[in-house]
């Protein structure tokens, strides 16, 4: 879950908190190419007005009228779209593949749903794995849970946590196509931890806080050891690159994103955390630098297997340049390792 939809899930609660009813529209399934994947969502509120996207263009306009009907059924819904060229009549659009929206009507003061939207930010603020797991039955939303890694279904009225345990990942995943279980994950354990705060990590905090990764900046300077600087950051750390172990507790679900001003505390970096049980750990700079750091690694006997676990040079090589665009690269690359897509 980014940012976007945890705003989205607040505003939500705020609705029915204040006892005004509305509808969730979700896409819980997508094949070929679509405007917007399973998981992508869509509310209307009671003054009629809209948040959040399921693609845009035909598809959203058809889900605005649907999400009124529900609304003014005060019923669940479900619908599927037809995308192939070939049979564009449906709602005439060229590209091709197919999706399956559902909407979920709930009525002002839902307790129920203001405590599961609680339980949906209380999970993304303790950065544990959780995911949102949504009974489908012919084709219809009907009941949705929170399952959380360490404490199970929070819920657990009539879906089974050891089906949602099967299904649960990094991806959305749909179980059955009339029937099953719709799993999509809510919050990741793990935050990045950005050694660094020079012009890259101050490009690079704001792009990934608003894809939903918790960040913490570490630096030794005070002055860009600012907070004023990383606004969107969980934490900005003044302390020692080549004691790290004295400020920050480094897990096995965290990145690590190295980008000092040199090559000496790289090196200093590296070398602890190189030992490290770490999901990530990616450095900056030319494969001449990268040559000469895990030389010195090598040098300094951590195991070849430990180096190769390194993301260098670090980011996607789509021949970024400024460092606005390396800081799209680095987070292009923290997507698809999240997402179990490690390209290397």
């Amino acid at each position: 879950m980014n940012n976007v939809e945890r705003r989205l899930f607040a505003q939500m609660k705020s609705e029915l908190e204040d006892g005004r009813e509305l509808v969730l529209c979700s896409i819980v399934s997508s094949s070929g190419s679509t405007p917007r994947g399973s998981g992508a969502k869509m509310v209307l509120f009671a003054d009629g007005s809209f948040a959040g996207t399921v693609g845009g263009g035909a598809v959203e306009h058809q889900c605005q009228l649907l999400a009124r009907q529900s609304l003014q059924s005060k019923s669940a819904i479900s619908h599927g779209f037809q995308l192939d060229k070939n049979q564009k009549a449906d709602i005439g659009m060229i590209c091709g593949g197919d999706v399956e929206v559902c909407f979920q009507y709930f009525a002002g003061g839902d307790d129920r749903m203001i405590r599961l939207l609680n339980a949906v930010d209380s999970s993304y603020s303790r950065h544990v794995d959780s995911w949102l797991v949504t009974r489908i039955i012919d084709k219809v939303a009907v009941s949705t849970d929170v399952l959380e890694k360490d404490s199970g279904m929070l819920f657990g009225d009539i879906i089974k946590q050891e089906d949602a345990v099967k299904l649960a990942g990094n991806q959305p995943v749909l179980s059955g196509s009339d029937d099953g279980l719709f799993v999509e994950p809510l919050s990741m354990a793990g935050r990045v931890y950005v050694f660094g705060g020079g012009h890259v990590a101050q490009q690079l905090v704001p792009v990934i806080a608003r894809i939903g990764f918790p960040t913490v900046v570490f630096e030794d300077r005070p002055a860009f050891a600012n907070p004023s600087l990383f606004p969107d950051a969980e934490d900005v750390v003044l302390g020692s690159f080549a004691e790290i172990a004295k400020s920050i507790a480094i897990k096995a679900e965290d990145y690590a994103v190295v980008m000092t001003r040199g090559h000496m505390a790289d090196f200093e970096l590296l070398f602890q955390l190189a030992t490290m049980k770490t999901r990530y750990l990616g450095v900056i700079g030319s494969h001449h630098k990268v040559a000469l750091t895990n030389r010195r690694l090598i040098d300094a006997r951590v195991e070849q297997e430990r180096i190769d676990h390194i993301h260098s040079p670090i980011g996607l090589d789509i021949g970024a340049q400024t460092p606005a665009e390396i800081a799209i690269s680095i987070a292009a690359e923290l997507i698809s390792v999240r997402a179990g897509r490690d390209v290397r």
